[in-house]
C-alpha cells in the first residue's frame, strides 16, 4: 500500500513539473522568450554533445505543418517505467517536456523526415536529447533515444478536475 501511495505522489509531482515545464513558469525563462532562449541554449548541448544542437539548429528551419500534425499525433501526456525508473513526457502544441531519472528536459516533436523528439536537458545529460518515434497507437508510445534508451509509455488519463468543486470560494479576507 506504502508502495502505491508513494508512486502516485511521485507521479503527480513529475505532472506538476511537467506542466511548469510546458507553461514556462520553471524559471528558465517566460513564454515570450522562446525562440531567444532557444538560440541561447544551444551552446549548451554543443558543449557537451554537438550532434544534439547541430539536429536541432537544421529542424528549426524544416519544420512546418508537417511537424504540427506529427506534434498532435503524440499530444498529452505519457508516463511509464524504464529501468525501473519513472518516465514521464507531456506533449502540447509541438512543445515537449520530459522528467526521466531525476532529469528535466525540454524541447519540441520536430519533423526530421518523421516527427521526432528534440529535446536539451537542464543538467547537460544526453541519454534523451534525440527521440525517435516507433511507435504510437494512442494509447502506448515507444520512443528510441540516441544513446540506445527505449522508453515504452502509456497514455494517463483525463486530467479535467473533477465537477462539484466549490465555485463560491470566499474573495474577502479580513486581516487581524
Amino acid at each position: 500500500m506504502q508502495t502505491l501511495v508513494r508512486s502516485g505522489a511521485a507521479a503527480a509531482g513529475l505532472m506538476v513539473t511537467l506542466a511548469l515545464a510546458l507553461t514556462g513558469c520553471g524559471g528558465d525563462g517566460g513564454e515570450g522568450s522562446g525562440p531567444a532562449k532557444d538560440e541561447g541554449g544551444a551552446t549548451a548541448p554543443s558543449a557537451t554533445g554537438g550532434e544534439g544542437s547541430g539536429s536541432t539548429a537544421d529542424s528549426d528551419s524544416g519544420s512546418g505543418a508537417d511537424a504540427d500534425a506529427d506534434a498532435a499525433k503524440v499530444e498529452g501526456t505519457w508516463a511509464g517505467l524504464s529501468d525501473g525508473k519513472t518516465v514521464a513526457l507531456s506533449v502540447k502544441s509541438g512543445k515537449v517536456a520530459l522528467v526521466a531519472d531525476q532529469h528535466v528536459c525540454q524541447g519540441a516533436v520536430e519533423d526530421m523526415g518523421e516527427p521526432m523528439f528534440s529535446l536539451k536537458c537542464a543538467d547537460g545529460n544526453t541519454d534523451r536529447t534525440m527521440g525517435t518515434i516507433e511507435s504510437n497507437d494512442g494509447k502506448t508510445l515507444v520512443i528510441s533515444w540516441g544513446k540506445g534508451v527505449k522508453d515504452t509509455l502509456a497514455k494517463a488519463g483525463d486530467t479535467k478536475l473533477p465537477k462539484g468543486l466549490p465555485s463560491d470560494l470566499p474573495t474577502d479576507q479580513q486581516t487581524p
